[in-house]
């Protein structure tokens, strides 16, 4: 029994390290005070404050029930083992495996650690150099996201897609929900390169094609990202279907450009010129966030336009799917020869790939 307590105290401090590592006693107090504020009779007064409280406090439980799980059962653990009864010895053993097992699983979310990891996300899809080849990769990813989001159970969204003229997308834009979707998701940041045989050439010749991916922090929140309003214009004008057909007859689509960085955000997918707007804005505010993270800076009157536009080829991912099959991430160096399985969605392993490299 002893052996086995010495082994029990040793893994509740691994614990105990991760619960610091996680800010458990911080977020802790902060969901006390969030749960608090759902209490009070006029809570409900405000609407939209009410919902976004409501919102916090549900990821935050979501995000602290199984570590507040793992304290206690611990706990518990090392109690029954300084009791020191040996018939209880078997049973504390397949306890420990087990607790071992949930720790093992949850140490995944240490990698979590940037400022808006545990945010909703949203990516965004702009078909690059290629012609119709790239629009219809840009349309593979868009499926392949689509797919990865559904088997990890995440909430997505279409907010916006605009049509190429004979195949795939120029360009679109999701929104991904779910435990820490920005941070699973910030991987994918950058242009991604298909090699393939083209199904659009009648010679059937091998092409190569290029894809932007953007992938932002949700910011829902407007005080997170406070932006003030003479740094901004805003545009309203008659939304355009495709080919150039009106699709509305009256200015519901709206462009925001923030001045000081030159940032233009454009949204024409609802009927409702409020509802754009709030969209339009939203992402400003999600792309005001992700330049912040590029240029380590906490204000956003403190940021300068993007360094450089996106260069077609400088990817950060080849899917090569002839003469051979292989998608290979060009920073972590990782490998998945079944280049198919992972345009159906199995990202886990290049994202768990890059997560382990940038934490080190």
């Amino acid at each position: 029994m002893n052996q086995l307590l010495q082994v029990i105290i040793a893994f509740q401090h691994e614990v105990s390290e991760a619960l610091e590592r996680v800010q458990f006693r911080e977020r802790s107090a902060l969901l006390r005070e969030l749960h608090g504020q759902t209490l009070q009779p006029d809570f409900w007064q405000n609407t939209e404050n009410a919902q976004q409280v409501s919102q916090q406090e549900a990821k935050l439980q979501r995000v602290l029930e199984p570590w507040q799980f793992l304290k206690q059962e611990t706990t518990d653990l090392r109690e029954l083992a300084e009791a020191g009864d040996d018939s209880l010895l078997n049973d504390l053993h397949t306890q420990l495996r087990e607790l071992q097992k949930m720790f093992a699983r949850q140490k995944r979310e240490l990698l979590f650690s940037g400022k808006y990891d545990d945010h909703d996300a949203i990516v965004r899809l702009h078909a690059g150099a290629g012609g119709t080849d790239a629009q219809d990769w840009a349309q593979m990813l868009l499926r392949m996201y689509t797919r990865w989001a559904e088997k990890s159970a995440m909430k997505v969204e279409l907010i916006e897609q605009s049509s190429g003229e004979e195949a795939g997308i120029k360009s679109a834009t999701l929104s991904i929900g779910g435990p820490f979707a920005y941070g699973k998701l910030r991987s994918e940041h950058g242009v991604h390169r298909l090699v393939r045989l083209s199904p659009f050439n009648a010679d059937n010749l091998r092409q190569t094609s290029f894809a932007l991916v953007e992938v932002l922090p949700q910011i829902d929140a407007p005080d997170e990202v406070a932006i003030d309003e003479k740094d901004l214009k805003i545009d309203v004008f008659r939304a355009g279907g495709h080919g150039g057909q009106s699709v509305n007859t009256t200015d519901s689509a709206v462009r925001i450009t923030h001045v000081p960085t030159g940032i233009t955000v454009s949204i024409q997918n609802e009927r409702s010129q409020l509802q754009n707007k709030e969209t339009a804005f939203k992402l400003l505010r999600s792309k005001l966030a992700q330049l912040a993270l590029e240029q380590h800076q906490e204000h956003v009157d403190q940021l300068k336009g993007p360094t450089k536009s996106a260069e077609w080829g400088n990817q950060i991912r080849n899917y090569v799917l002839h003469p051979y099959t292989m998608v290979k991430d060009t920073r972590t160096k990782h490998e998945e020869r079944d280049a198919q399985a992972v345009l159906d969605g199995r990202l886990d392993k290049l994202m768990e790939a890059y997560l382990e490299e940038t934490e080190v």
